[in-house]
C-alpha cells in the first residue's frame, strides 16, 4: 500500500482556516521546537551527505538515493575519484543557478558514466510522502519526503523533488538521457524547471557560500574567467568518523513536522496581524541540526 502521509495529523486542530483559528491558541515555531524530542529527528547517513569545499567555507548537501540512486552512485564515484577536486563553479547566473564541474570536458571520468538515464521522477509504494494542503502551480500536490520538498502528480502516481532554492542537481544537453557530471545549485527557486532535470539533493549548511560565489558566465576559452575553484568534494562517510558532521533533517512523517507547517502557515507571533492560510513551500527552510557541533 502506498505511504501517503498528509501533514495534517497534529495541526488537525488548524484545518477549518485562519478564522476558525483565531479561536483556538496557536503554538509559534519556536514553540514547537523547544518542544521537539531527538525522536522527531532523521539522521541524515554519512555516505548520504556531500561535502563541498569553497574558500569561502564548506557547502553541505542532503543526497536522495531513494528518489535518484542511480545519480546518486555516479556523485560518490566522481567524488571518490576526485573528478571535482580543482575544477569550478563556471556558470553562476544571478537569481537563477550556480553550475560546477568541467566546462570543456577535458577531465577523465574513470569508472562513471558518460551519459546517465533520466531519474526526473520516481515511483514507489515504499515513497513516504508528506502532502501538505497548499495549492501549487507546478504539481497537483506538494509535501515532503525525507523531509525536502516535494511533488507528486495524481495521474501518474509520481514523485518528484522541487527546484527550490538549495536544490542540487546534474544538468543535461537537450536529449533526456545526457546527464553525466555537471552539477548545478538552485540560486532561487526554478519551479519550471521541475520534472525536466535530475533532482537528487538539497544544501542543508553553507547556502551562504553559493551566494557569494562570483557571477560569471560559461566559458568559452581556456582564457576566460572560470569561476571560483572547487577546492575539493569529499562523501562524509570518507572523512574519519572522529570529523564526520553528523546532520539530521526534521522527519516529515513525525507530528511536530505536520505542526511546524502549520505554524508556517498560519504564524501565531504578535507581530503577524493578517495570516495568509497559506505556504509558499519553497519559501520555508529545511530544519536541520548538527549533532556534532553541538
Amino acid at each position: 500500500m502506498m505511504r501517503f502521509l498528509i501533514a495534517l495529523g497534529a495541526a488537525s486542530v488548524f484545518a477549518m482556516g485562519a478564522a476558525a483559528q483565531d479561536e483556538t491558541p496557536r503554538k509559534t515555531s519556536a514553540e514547537i521546537r523547544s518542544a521537539m524530542t531527538d525522536a522527531d529527528w532523521r539522521a541524515i547517513p554519512a555516505d548520504e551527505t556531500l561535502l563541498i569545499e569553497l574558500e569561502s567555507g564548506t557547502v553541505t548537501i542532503a543526497l536522495s538515493p531513494a528518489m535518484a540512486p542511480k545519480h546518486v552512485e555516479q556523485l560518490r564515484k566522481l567524488t571518490r575519484a576526485g573528478f571535482y577536486d580543482g575544477l569550478s563553479f563556471y556558470r553562476v547566473i544571478d537569481g537563477f543557478v550556480a553550475q560546477g564541474g568541467d566546462p570543456f570536458g577535458d577531465k577523465d571520468i574513470g569508472k562513471a558514466k558518460k551519459q546517465l538515464k533520466a531519474e526526473f521522477e520516481a515511483a514507489g509504494d515504499d515513497i513516504a510522502f508528506a502532502a501538505i494542503k497548499d495549492v501549487d502551480g507546478f504539481a497537483t500536490k506538494v509535501g515532503y519526503i525525507d523531509g525536502m520538498p516535494a511533488g507528486y502528480d495524481e495521474q501518474t502516481g509520481t514523485y518528484w523533488l522541487l527546484h527550490c532554492a538549495g536544490a542540487f542537481a546534474f544538468g543535461r544537453n537537450e536529449a533526456a538521457d545526457t546527464a553525466s557530471t555537471e552539477f548545478y545549485i538552485a540560486i532561487q527557486p526554478q519551479r519550471f524547471l521541475d520534472r525536466n532535470l535530475t533532482v537528487f539533493g538539497n544544501v542543508i549548511d553553507g547556502m551562504e557560500h553559493v551566494q557569494l560565489l562570483r557571477r560569471v558566465a560559461p566559458p568559452e576559452t581556456k582564457d576566460d574567467d572560470v569561476g571560483e575553484e572547487i577546492i575539493r568534494m569529499r562523501m562524509a562517510s570518507d572523512l574519519p568518523e572522529a570529523e564526520r558532521p553528523q546532520w539530521e533533517i526534521l522527519d516529515s512523517a513525525r507530528p511536530v513536522f505536520a505542526a511546524l507547517t502549520e505554524a508556517r502557515r498560519n504564524r501565531a507571533e504578535k507581530f503577524f496581524i493578517y495570516n495568509a492560510d497559506h505556504l509558499d513551500i519553497c519559501r520555508e527552510p529545511l530544519p536541520v541540526r548538527n549533532r556534532a557541533a553541538e
